[in-house]
């Protein structure tokens, strides 16, 4: 695999033409010609060989040693590309300061220090506004370099001042050093699946550790970092509706007060984010879908591309919303307008669209489109356990299961259904203090039904069998499920009481 072509396509055909255009404006009259064909043999459909790009670009006689330098070459080209496009493109308020600062210093060198600290001043004031302490700093340290100069403030009000954000910079500091310890943490936590795990402890201990206790409130840097802690805590205990309440009082009391400049627009996307995320767990779906279209009018009305990471996970979640306000078809037409750009998708956003673009049709019935979807994952069971938890991979082959015996697969879906036992089984096995499941005991329980009602399918009109459904653990039904599972439960109840699937559904997300 050649590692340069494999980042060229990652660009989109505007930024290949633009591209292009800057390598004719920097070339060198003789070599830049074929900076230029290397580009363009690189980018074609078709991946050559070395051997056969050396041939192309070398045709009367080959040259080994000045292709791996064109390479070298052209990847200096998009080094440089890239960074023009990034400052381009970054309105952030980190960007504007440090092109204050480079100003200011090239100010200072040509000897005319008066203008340079006026815009050490500027490039001071908007750090503070957007909660910049890193670039800031650099600020500070250009101005007690320069303290002699007499339009400068005192060097004891600088140093100061220096001495209080280095401060506030190693709070974000360490509130970024807990946030990343606690995710790696969950991670662990969540491949093992549901097992016992103290996360309340987890937090404080962490949150201790880093002296972060009281620092929630300081800022809408740090305010956004710490709910991210507190959230992840609140996903692996399902305790949505604790937390709901609490993040919304949080953002409306920041926008009430502070407000988010145009600097903090990347904090007050992902606290919308998180804020409707935890709304729609919490089944809130209207007042979720209220923020998510905040946050979309938002990210329409921004410049650059530097959130363009949002779109697609307010999508999906609105989507999701969609399908508990009888609004599904909506939600399906959004996934796949966001599919059609596959190339702009991350990984794991990628295969949650389809995953989930799999459940929204199988509420419209249509099984074969849902089977469809579960196929174009395209990974096997390791790397799904590997990489995204135990728990999204059961929740996978549950689907798959469902959509087999609705297909009329009986086999098949008896296949899969023991294959998630024996994993199960095989994981968590029965000791003196958990019975064989561990905490997806209730998970094999339901699959005995599902099991029973593969084999038998008239047993679904049977009161003993209905009573045993309706005794299914609260594991499934109770408000702080995820609402993924409570689907499996519903087709259960859907099947017993011989109604529409999807009117179930909703009847028990609406279920207070």
């Amino acid at each position: 695999m050649d590692d340069l072509r494999t980042t060229l396509l990652t660009l989109p055909p505007d930024d290949r033409r633009d591209f292009a255009h800057f390598i004719q404006r920097q070339r060198r009259k003789a070599s830049g010609r074929l900076d230029s064909r290397l580009f363009e043999l690189l980018v074609q459909p078709k991946e050559l060989s070395t051997e056969k790009l050396i041939a192309k670009l070398y045709p009367d006689e080959p040259n080994p040693v000045a292709y791996y330098a064109l390479r070298k070459r052209l990847l200096r080209h998009l080094m440089d590309y890239l960074l023009l496009r990034q400052r381009q493109h970054d309105m952030t308020a980190a960007a504007a300061v440090r092109g204050q600062v480079t100003l200011a210093q090239y100010l200072f060198d040509v000897g005319i220090p008066r203008l340079a600290w006026a815009t050490l001043r500027k490039a001071e004031k908007l750090a503070i506004t957007g909660e910049q302490h890193e670039p800031l700093n650099a600020v500070y340290n250009l101005q007690i370099q320069h303290a002699d100069s007499p339009h400068a403030p005192p060097l004891a009000e600088i140093i100061s001042r220096r001495h209080a954000n280095k401060k506030a910079a190693d709070e974000e500091e360490r509130a970024n050093i807990a946030d990343s310890l606690l995710r790696l943490r969950l991670r662990e936590a969540r491949t093992q699946g549901r097992a016992t795990v103290s996360v309340d402890a987890m937090v404080q201990e962490i949150l201790a550790e880093y002296d972060l206790k009281d620092a929630f409130t300081r800022s809408p840097a740090l305010l956004c970092r710490l709910l991210s802690i507190v959230r992840n805590a609140m996903l692996l205990r399902r305790d949505f509706t604790t937390f709901a309440p609490y993040i919304e009082r949080s953002y409306k009391l920041l926008e009430r007060r502070h407000g988010f400049a145009p600097a903090q627009r990347g904090y007050q996307l992902k606290l919308l984010y998180m804020l409707a995320h935890t709304l729609y767990r919490a089944r809130r779906f209207a007042d979720s879908v209220t923020y998510l279209e905040q946050g979309r009018a938002l990210l329409a009305a921004l410049p650059g591309q530097q959130f363009t990471e949002f779109e697609p996970r307010f999508t999906f979640l609105l989507a999701a919303n969609y399908a508990f306000l009888r609004r599904n078809k909506e939600g399906i037409v959004l996934i796949e307008k966001t599919l059609k750009r596959a190339s702009t998708l991350n990984q794991r956003d990628d295969l949650t669209a389809r995953f989930q673009l799999s459940f929204h049709h199988f509420v419209e019935g249509q099984f074969a489109k849902a089977n469809q979807a579960l196929l174009s994952l395209g990974r096997t069971d390791h790397w799904l356990e590997q990489h995204l938890g135990l728990e999204w991979l059961i929740n996978r082959n549950l689907g798959e299961l469902i959509i087999q015996h609705e297909l009329g697969h009986s086999d098949l879906a008896l296949t899969r259904l023991k294959a998630i036992e024996r994993g199960i089984r095989e994981r968590f096995p029965a000791t003196e203090e958990a019975p064989e499941g561990g905490p997806y005991q209730p998970v094999l329980r339901y699959l005995h039904l599902v099991h029973e009602i593969i084999s038998e399918p008239d047993l679904v009109q049977q009161v003993d069998f209905a009573t045993r459904v309706s005794q299914i653990p609260n594991f499934l039904t109770t408000q702080q499920e995820d609402l993924q599972v409570l689907s499996f439960y519903a087709w259960l109840r859907a099947r017993v009481k011989g109604r529409p699937y999807y009117e179930v559904l909703l009847e028990l997300a609406e279920q207070q």
